[in-house]
């Protein structure tokens, strides 16, 4: 799971075009978009990325060698059953979608056999979802902020002790392909 915000569209293109296609787990991310932007992402990584990509859905089943973008506007989460969930509760952090939502789902359900990454961003979303991770036996990853375009996101994870891992993009990339 990977969390972004502000200057995420640019991280994300250069840690997916990082990845192997035959990459046998699936990548579920939140990036924060204002709705008006409408849903472009899957369509604009595609390009660059070896692996399957597309916009999550409503009770579809989560497949490995897949990424999935939670759509604007929905809170994304992880089902028991091993489906998504699309939801248009409150914002959190002031973002719909949130990245403590998919997090805190995704901990409840995966619990230690999640890898939870934030990425650039200007707040603190994801912060609340990486202790649970923590918690749960869940490895956590904070993009090093020096190398962050707005590095308040990864501070504010790194800031909560939780974090097992502080890496650059490269980094991160080869610590997904080897996990």
């Amino acid at each position: 799971m990977l969390g972004a915000s502000a200057g995420g569209v640019q991280a994300l293109g250069t840690l997916l075009s990082l990845l192997p296609g035959d990459l046998q787990v699936p990548l579920v991310i939140v990036q924060h978009m204002h709705p008006a932007e409408g849903s472009g992402l899957a369509e604009l990584f595609s390009h660059s990325c070896p692996l399957v990509v597309k916009e999550a859905e409503d009770k579809e089943e989560i497949r490995a060698g897949t990424v999935y973008f939670a759509p604007p506007g929905y809170h994304l989460l992880i089902e028991i059953a091993g489906t998504f969930a699309l939801s248009v509760d409150e914002k959190v952090n002031y973002a719909r979608p949130s990245v403590d939502v998919l997090f805190i789902s995704g901990a409840h359900v995966w619990c230690s056999q999640l890898l939870a990454i934030v990425l650039t961003g200007a707040n603190n979303d994801g912060a609340k979802g990486i202790q649970l991770i923590k918690k749960c036996g869940g490895t956590t990853i904070a993009q090093d902020p020096a190398t962050a375009a707005f590095p308040a996101m990864p501070q504010a994870a790194i800031n909560t002790g939780a974090i097992d891992k502080v890496l650059s993009l490269e980094e991160i990339g080869t610590f997904i392909t080897k996990w």
